[in-house]
């Protein structure tokens, strides 16, 4: 049942300056670490502030797994992604690329907050569990030599390719999935018989994401950054719906 907005504010002030303070250092952090550039840090302030304010700790302890899993997943192999040219850039991630990853998932945290109702919470756990999964899988398939399956056609094709998938990616896609729909049931952002909707929706985006690769980005009708949004609003999308049933 929706909740009057007054009492949503005040129960949403109180964690504002809590908020504030761990997004500061969460930022720094993952500048440290170079996972994210200045702008990258800025933008992901932005995102840890709205989930930590909308949805609380529990939704802060998760972004810390996702970033931690896309990190690893990032730096593995990397000198082999430089010679193919895939390598992310040493500097991290910028804006655009934290937002199109985290901008379905704070979006849901804030809806959650000033409606009450728990399938955002879910949706937002299934939006980063498609994050996790689709970089993971990106960066595990493209630290490989040799070639990948284009997944429209499964012909073969260079490491690299939009819409390419192989084994390693796609297992270690649903392993982050699987272990970030369980870290947000752990942290009591979704309740446990909810995980599974959270990560079968963010399996689903994350083979989204290979197919508006291989039809969409191939073709140049939209890059890199408007594919992973469209992929995490689709699972959004799904595990709300599943949620609601």
């Amino acid at each position: 049942m929706p909740i009057h907005p007054s009492a949503v504010v005040e129960s949403f002030l109180p964690r504002m300056w809590t908020a504030a303070a761990v997004t500061v250092i969460f930022a720094l952090l993952a500048r440290l670490v170079r996972g994210v550039s200045f702008s990258g840090s800025v933008a992901g302030a932005v995102v840890c502030f709205i989930l930590y304010a909308g949805a609380g700790r529990g939704a802060f302890a998760v972004l810390i797994v996702v970033f931690v899993l896309t990190w690893l997943a990032t730096r593995f192999g990397y000198w082999r992604k430089q010679k193919l040219g895939t390598a992310e850039s040493r500097e991290g991630r910028n804006a655009s690329q934290v937002l199109a990853n985290l901008a379905i998932a704070s979006a849901c945290a804030a809806f959650a907050a000033f409606t009450g109702k728990a399938a955002f919470l879910v949706a937002m756990a299934a939006a980063l569990c498609e994050a996790a999964a689709d970089t993971v899988s990106s960066e595990l398939g493209q630290s490989q030599t040799g070639y990948v399956r284009l997944i429209t056609t499964w012909e073969t094709v260079p490491v690299g390719t939009d819409g390419g998938i192989s084994g390693i990616g796609t297992a270690g896609g649903i392993v982050a999935a699987i272990v970030v729909s369980s870290a947000s049931s752990l942290a009591r952002l979704i309740p446990s018989r909810e995980a599974p909707i959270a990560a079968l929706a963010g399996i689903v985006g994350m083979i989204i994401d290979s197919y508006l690769g291989a039809l969409l980005e191939r073709r140049k009708l939209l890059n890199n950054n408007w594919v992973n949004f469209l992929s995490t609003l689709f699972a959004a999308g799904i595990a709300f719906l599943l949620a609601r049933v």
